[in-house]
């Protein structure tokens, strides 16, 4: 039941005296019509719950300052009707797509946050430090939806901000630092992706004096964050293995009734089933969040229905952000589908690929750590500075080569799966498939590792003939990003799982 409704039930019977009350009556209609249209453009003059901040959006300016001439109603639909217009043409042309109710308009400088939503100056300055000038799309939109507490699904491409879309407002949101305990964790699949997303943060809180944590040692963490510490810390990053396995000690090492924002980023693998998903470690993580005030954002590059299915179940007026087509590559990548006969076929290709010359670095993509083993064997004499990264080497190890990697000492890196969400590699100029990717999700995060940020890269990928059952599925992801397929290989039966 809402307010309007309940204020009729209570007002049931109760009489007007229209002719004592007659010019207070048309003075407050005209300030409900203002509050409904302002609601409907989403710009709510309201205060967001426990959080003692008034937006006001340029909309609600505008209508303040409208002349008390007697044209206020047809002055207001104009102006929402324009208002309107101008937000459909923004997100048009970024190819913004929103589903849910009183969304809020997108922004398209970083310096309207600081006029409609009070974003610190000296996170601008930062913003500006690290050569960030403007908004990409999914950051248009997802920043106001958080910044006006609302709990979202964002699902955009590679390399296209989502990691600045939940910093940034979880840095306004939170406005300054206090000694309550986190209030915010954003969960990744990988420690590697939780690395990087641990440093972004950091750089954009510079000077600001947030206290941002991730967990390297659950064996440490017990102390530092346990029932006995001073509280002094705001944002934690981490996997979900390290959060369950302190969230079970006796009692909890950690205590989230404080947290204000769970960030999932990488949602669709953190929600995997089986050996290599993370649903039951999220269950426990969301019930640890005991606070009323919590609030939940997930991002992705790829989503699967069962994300969106539990999103719509259990988010709070969910709305759903989709920048360009679902579950699409990039256009910054240029494609290419490579017949390579059989298995040895691949090493006589990727030999090539190295003799006739190739523009460093390159990330190589293998379905297995034995076949990652196997080729590193293969490559380490061919005079290149190759290395190799999977789950089985130790954290240290798989740091080191991270750096060196970003360092431009490994000119070949090959990966399994671990590498394939999220990591920010700059400047990787070729993805090479070695081995063909499982599902045009897995593909479409394997290239996603070049082309980020408005540079363009390449993306090679190997087939047998054993992988002809699945090449259609990756031809159409490659047809649907504008590069050339040959027919017979979107004609492939589709394969029913």
């Amino acid at each position: 039941m809402d307010a309007f409704e309940l204020f009729r039930k209570l007002g049931a019977g109760a009489k007007f005296d229209l002719k004592r009350f007659g010019q207070d009556a048309a003075r407050d209609s005209l300030l409900f019509a203002v509050f409904c249209l302002t609601e409907a453009a989403g710009g709510p003059l309201k205060d967001m719950e426990g959080s003692g901040i008034t937006w006001t959006s340029s909309l609600d300016r505008k209508i303040q300052n409208l002349p008390s001439d007697g044209k206020e109603k047809s002055s207001l639909k104009r102006m929402k009707h324009l208002h309107q217009e101008k937000v459909n043409r923004i997100r048009s042309q970024h190819r913004i797509n929103v589903h849910g109710c009183d969304v809020p308009d997108p922004v398209s400088t970083f310096e309207d946050l600081q006029s409609e939503y009070r974003l610190s100056p000296r996170v601008l300055q930062n913003l500006k430090d690290a050569g960030l000038t403007s908004p990409t799309p999914v950051q248009m939109q997802a920043i106001p939806l958080m910044m006006h507490g609302r709990e979202l699904l964002a699902c955009a491409p590679t390399g296209s901000g989502k990691t600045l879309a939940f910093c940034l407002p979880l840095l306004a949101q939170l406005q300054q630092p206090a000694n309550l305990g986190f209030r915010a964790v954003v969960i990744s699949p990988t420690r590697e992706l939780a690395n990087q997303t641990y440093r972004e943060l950091l750089r954009l809180s510079e000077g600001v004096g947030f206290r941002v944590h991730i967990i390297e040692k659950a064996s440490l963490a017990a102390k530092k964050y346990g029932p006995q510490s001073n509280k002094k810390y705001d944002i934690l990053v981490s996997t979900p293995n390290r959060l369950v396995f302190l969230l079970k000690q006796d009692p909890p090492a950690l205590d989230f009734s404080s947290v204000e924002w769970l960030v999932v980023d990488e949602s669709d693998k953190l929600f995997e089933g089986g050996k290599t998903g993370f649903r039951e470690q999220l269950a426990a993580v969301f019930l640890a969040c005991s606070g009323s005030k919590v609030r939940r954002a997930f991002f992705s590059a790829t989503c699967t229905p069962d994300v969106e299915q539990w999103c719509r179940l259990n988010l709070d007026n969910l709305v759903s952000v989709n920048i360009g087509h679902r579950n699409t590559a990039v256009d910054s990548v240029e494609q290419k589908l490579l017949f390579v006969g059989t298995e040895n076929g691949k090493l006589v290709a990727m030999r090539d690929i190295i003799k006739t010359g190739f523009l460093p670095p390159m990330l190589v993509f293998v379905q297995s750590i034995d076949r990652a083993r196997e080729l590193f064997h293969e490559l380490v004499y061919e005079g290149i500075n190759v290395e190799v990264i999977h789950a089985d080497r130790t954290q240290q190890q798989r740091d080191n080569v991270v750096n060196s990697f970003r360092a431009g000492k490994i000119w070949v890196l090959i990966c399994t799966a671990l590498l394939a969400r999220g990591m920010d590699f700059k400047g990787v100029n070729l993805v090479l498939n070695y081995d063909f990717p499982t599902s045009s999700v897995e593909y479409i995060h394997r290239i996603g590792r070049t082309g980020r940020a408005g540079h363009q890269g390449k993306a090679i990928t190997f087939f047998t003939e054993n992988d002809k059952p699945l090449l259609r599925s990756i031809a159409n992801v490659i047809k649907q990003a504008g590069c050339p397929v040959p027919d017979y290989m979107i004609g492939f039966k589709k394969i029913h799982r």
